[in-house]
């Protein structure tokens, strides 16, 4: 054995090819971001499966023959040809409304949130944590009790009402407050403000602030400061909440069922009465493929949109 170790010390070690597993411990020990990729694999392999065959499942279902129970399945494109028929014009406009009132409360949460983030980033330097924590503490309550929240305060006889009839305003309840889009857009806009809050904040604490300083010392005032650093370095912040906050809100049914009335009602609404009420679940299925799709197209438009202009704005 003493011999064997000897031997085996005299050979050069630049001179011996590492094994495929030296290679992979190498790789392993040196590239820590391997090694959280490693660690995030399982989990994010169990979610990309569930949602495969669910989208699957999904798919398969929208090109299914809405045919009594018990027969035999049949597959037909009848589904995605109402959609583009006169007898879809429904389908389609509450589309378009969906996609339009999710802009507006994408819109209006970035314009609050966004001095509240900037706020905490550059003027609270104590207890910052005290403040994250106050920022959560609607999401300690269910989204349904935030929901109702709202509708007492915007109903006939609610809060805001009340408020307004004790200050002089106005000398009986007024109903404009309730069931129509103001309110879904208020109501979404209170509900997911901490979901751009936080990223906001974390890409403008991370602005380093000797660029600020320095265009300072230059002349530069604090608007001027504030569109030529403080605002584009942000921008990722404000992006992904952007994008997050758009896709949660398309498909949202609960929030228009309880507040938005008639005038409120979008399309995640009309796929939940497909899929419950009138029991046509192949044309909710192709309702709910042909809203992703359009999602995911408006999505990719923008971010191919945004990526070219940060390489045009490279170049120039």
């Amino acid at each position: 054995m003493g011999d064997s170790n000897d031997t085996l010390g005299q050979i050069p070690v630049d001179r011996t090819p590492p094994s495929l597993r030296r290679r992979l411990w190498r790789l392993w020990y040196v590239n820590e971001d391997l090694r959280g990729y490693f660690l995030l694999l399982p989990t994010v392999l169990f979610m990309f499966f569930m949602l495969m065959v669910a989208l699957a499942t999904l798919v398969v279902q929208s090109f299914w023959v809405d045919t009594a129970p018990g027969a035999a399945v049949q597959y037909t494109l009848a589904n995605y040809s109402l959609l583009i028929t006169p007898e879809g014009d429904i389908y389609r406009a509450l589309l378009l409304r969906s996609l339009w009132m999710s802009l507006m409360i994408t819109v209006s949460v970035i314009l609050f949130c966004y001095p509240i983030a900037y706020v905490m980033a550059f003027h609270v330097h104590q207890h910052k944590i005290f403040w994250l924590i106050v920022i959560t503490i609607p999401f300690w309550a269910s989204y349904l009790l935030r929901v109702f929240s709202w509708k007492v305060i915007l109903q006939y006889n609610g809060v805001l009402n009340s408020i307004l009839m004790t200050l002089g305003l106005t000398d009986e309840p007024l109903d404009i407050f309730l069931h129509n889009r103001s309110a879904v857009i208020v109501t979404l806009t209170h509900a997911w403000a901490a979901f751009a809050i936080l990223p906001i904040y974390l890409s403008l604490e991370k602005i380093d602030r000797s660029l600020l300083e320095a265009a300072s010392d230059l002349g530069d005032g604090f608007m001027r400061r504030f569109w030529r650093i403080t605002l584009p370095l942000s921008m990722p912040g404000v992006l992904g909440a952007a994008l997050l906050l758009f896709i949660r809100n398309v498909g949202d049914y609960v929030t228009p069922a309880l507040v938005g009335g008639v005038s409120g009602t979008m399309l995640g609404n009309i796929i939940v009465s497909l899929f419950t009420e009138m029991s046509n679940e192949p044309l909710a299925a192709a309702v709910s493929i042909a809203m992703m799709v359009s999602i995911t197209l408006i999505v990719c438009g923008f971010v191919l949109l945004a990526g070219g202009r940060k390489r045009l704005k490279g170049v120039a």
